[in-house]
């Protein structure tokens, strides 16, 4: 699953960007916005931390508080840049309240990361109602409600960034995690979509395509799996940060694949 997709760039992420110490980041009032959903997860941590070096605030809806104060450890103390608050990213009306919260302190969301996720296994034979249910949820209902809460605003500010996370494993789609690969191959088209409507209106979408990413949850589940072809989390999140910045201005609606 490390291959590249076909039709599609394979994302060389280079080197990390530190972590930025009070002093040499610009006043608060001056950097973009970010919401990142998901942001507490492996991945959702390492796309926050990377948003922090590039000079961007940071909002994360969390649902599981040990994850949020795993991500606080992870930050410099009193860090005024990021606004953790519970919310449930699954209720539409709960994302709406959050994202007015967002612009009642910053003004603006530049940037929508949507990294929501989860994995079941399971065929079509396996796989139950409850099952599909929550694959569709996690991966594609959460993907939807972001996108839907946030777009009004970048919508009206002529600008912004929107960046999906599907899968690299879905495409062409694979059998085994039928959930999975219909809710992410799904993300995929929402993805497409949503750049088509908004095209020409100062709005990119796009998705990013990890292969088997090297964490823990990962490690425990295939313990003897090969992870030589198994990408990092920063990989992962230095292709977001690329999707979120000016030198992607005129991509919209691509699958990178990482």
């Amino acid at each position: 699953m490390s291959a590249p997709v076909s039709g599609h760039p394979r994302f060389d992420p280079g080197s990390r960007t530190p972590l930025q110490q009070p002093g040499s980041r610009p006043p608060l009032q001056q950097m973009r916005v970010a919401i990142v959903t998901g942001g507490t997860g492996a991945l959702g941590q390492a796309v926050v931390l990377r948003l922090l070096a590039d000079s961007v605030a940071v909002a994360v809806p969390y649902a599981v508080e040990a994850e949020a104060k795993a991500l606080r450890a992870r930050l410099l103390p009193d860090d005024d840049r990021v606004l953790l608050e519970a919310a449930d990213v699954t209720d539409a009306g709960a994302m709406r309240r959050f994202v007015d919260g967002v612009i009642r302190r910053h003004g603006r969301i530049d940037i929508l990361v949507a990294a929501v996720g989860g994995f079941a296994p399971g065929g079509l034979a396996e796989t139950d109602r409850p099952t599909w249910d929550r694959m569709l949820t996690l991966n594609l209902t959460t993907t939807f409600t972001a996108a839907h809460a946030v777009l009004p605003h970048m919508l009206a500010a002529g600008s912004g960034r929107v960046i999906t996370v599907a899968s690299r494993a879905v495409v062409p789609p694979a059998g085994g995690f039928i959930g999975y690969t219909v809710a992410k191959a799904g993300v995929i088209a929402l993805t497409q979509a949503l750049a088509e409507e908004t095209r020409g209106r100062g709005i990119t979408v796009n998705a990013v395509l990890p292969s088997t990413m090297d964490t823990p949850a990962n490690r425990a589940a295939m313990p003897d799996a090969d992870r030589r072809g198994w990408v990092s989390v920063e990989s992962v999140a230095a292709a977001i940060a690329f999707l979120a910045g000016d030198e992607a201005a005129h991509i919209t609606g691509n699958l990178l694949t990482v």
